[in-house]
């Protein structure tokens, strides 16, 4: 058999954009699914959807209330409501946040201020070699500075 033409690498797209797309189908069903359905199942397959919390006392997978920052005591106390991940606690979770979110707040605040101030030394810098550089041409207009000249003569006494 002989070819009528040179033919190149073939490109392999079509199993992974087919994968991609089945993917892409299938994320919005297992995301529609009611959080009650994963009840007796475990905390890992409840938290499978970002929409559910897991409440340990009494190993329920619930819907998040999406209109309230906090799950109400009510529903799940915070010290055995799992989110995001099970081996965190809702309480845990919150505390380091909020640890991690200052942090970063007072790293940016302290970055600031040394750049602030650094500016500011730098002008005050500036400002004083003005001032002394008036200073002494004031004394050389009113002959109060005596300049050395290094070229001058040498005399011995």
């Amino acid at each position: 058999m002989a070819s009528s033409g040179v033919r190149g690498p073939t490109p392999r797209w079509g199993p992974t954009l087919g994968g991609a797309a089945l993917f892409l189908l299938l994320l919005p069903a297992a995301a529609m699914q009611g959080c009650s359905q994963n009840t007796s199942r475990t905390c890992e397959e409840c938290l499978k959807n970002v929409s559910c919390l897991w409440c340990n006392t009494n190993k329920m997978c619930l819907d998040y209330p999406v209109t309230k920052v906090l799950p109400p005591s009510s529903l799940c106390r915070l010290s055995s409501a799992r989110w995001g991940v099970c081996w965190v606690n809702f309480e845990a979770l919150i505390i380091a946040m909020s640890v991690i979110g200052g942090s970063l707040l007072l790293g940016v605040a302290i970055c600031c201020f040394c750049c602030c101030s650094r500016s500011r030394s730098l002008r005050s810098d500036k400002s004083e070699e003005k001032a002394i550089r008036e200073r002494e041409e004031r004394r050389k207009k009113y002959g109060l500075f005596k300049e050395e000249n290094p070229y001058a003569r040498f005399e011995n006494n």
